[in-house]
């Protein structure tokens, strides 16, 4: 309790990083938050950067989320609580947690928080997402609900990892993938990984990435051996793609066929993209493929936490880049530059 004092009355640099209209990134200082009755004060340990981050510096806006002011970033974090609000009774001072950062209203009268899809809440506020400030900053106040208490062998860097990951076992979930169901990922960054890790422990087989990177295939097949992958090249046709995923798939038999999706087979998004994309129609209609979408994630994390810490899923490999939150500035081109060869960069404060 004594150094938690000390820390809360030397009031430390609360650094936090950010963007604006300009796509410019500052690190910046802001004043040291007070918890509320039901919150906790975070002193945050681990933040991953997100390919929404990135796309919020570089763009400015995914889809009607736009960046109109200065936005602090950040949605992928842990760390411990230093400070609670005098209605929190589930967490102390010095609980290791993972922050969920999709926060609903959670009124009784709201449908989707009632009927427990509350991350289709209309009035959810999600840190990160503009105008809400992320949580990419040395402390930050957070809602008791929507902290996960993390066991000591989840470490600050995997328990920042559990947000991408119930981003992919959302999609598991969603896509309702079944034990030794086949199954073809398409993009190996960090939700192409999670989404491998989380498809290989549900028994999917077999299992085929692809990528036009290379070495981040090398690191896929690294992840999990028993994984075939194939490189994409960005000039080929789609139909030679889609055959050496049928290759890859040991699908011989639809050699004619110009798509890799079966009879039946869904294709399932995952992430951002353009506002508006084409897609080959006629051919899902008449193949009776599903195309299916999922917005962020819900009561994911308590299985997160579970697979992680019975050893069914290893996060640690997933981060190949650390910064302190003072090298914000080098995470962020690290995280954007495809030279870097960055899977998941992380800041870091001790």
């Amino acid at each position: 309790m004594s150094s938690v004092t000390t820390v809360l009355t030397r009031k430390p640099k609360n650094i936090a990083i950010e963007t604006n209209p300009k796509h410019e990134l500052h690190v910046v200082e802001t004043k040291l938050p007070e918890p509320g009755p039901n919150d906790c004060l975070v002193h945050v340990r681990a933040t991953g950067i997100c390919g929404s981050d990135v796309h919020f510096w570089k763009i400015g806006a995914i889809g009607s989320s736009v960046i109109k002011h200065e936005q602090g970033l950040g949605h992928e974090s842990a760390g411990v609580v230093i400070k609670t609000g005098p209605n929190v009774k589930s967490l102390k001072v010095g609980d290791r947690v993972a922050l969920e950062c999709g926060i609903p209203c959670s009124k009784p009268t709201c449908e989707h928080c009632r009927n427990g899809r509350y991350n289709a809440c209309p009035d959810i506020i999600f840190y990160s997402s503009p105008p809400v400030p992320g949580t990419l900053r040395r402390y930050h106040v957070h809602p008791e609900a929507w902290l996960h208490r993390l066991p000591e062998s989840i470490s600050f860097e995997e328990g920042a990892l559990l947000e991408p990951l119930s981003v992919a076992l959302a999609g598991i979930d969603r896509s309702g993938l079944r034990l030794g169901d086949p199954l073809v990922i398409c993009g190996a960054g960090p939700i192409g990984m999670v989404s491998l890790l989380a498809a290989h422990a549900a028994g999917s087989a077999p299992i085929v990435i692809t990528d036009i990177d290379e070495h981040r295939l090398a690191k896929a097949k690294s992840l999990v051996p028993r994984l075939r992958t194939v490189q994409i090249q960005r000039d080929a046709e789609a139909k030679q793609n889609a055959e050496q995923i049928r290759q890859a798939l040991g699908d011989v038999k639809r050699a004619n066929e110009r798509q890799a999706s079966r009879f039946g087979g869904t294709v399932f998004i995952i992430g951002v993209g353009k506002d508006f994309q084409q897609i080959p129609f006629m051919h899902a209609s008449f193949r009776e493929i599903d195309i299916r979408f999922q917005f962020r994630y819900r009561e994911t994390y308590p299985k997160a936490i579970m697979l992680v810490s019975e050893g069914l899923i290893d996060l640690k490999p997933l981060v190949t880049h650390r910064f302190t939150l003072e090298e914000g500035q080098a995470a962020f081109e690290a995280a954007s530059n495809p030279d870097a060869r960055a899977i998941k960069v992380q800041l870091l404060d001790d």
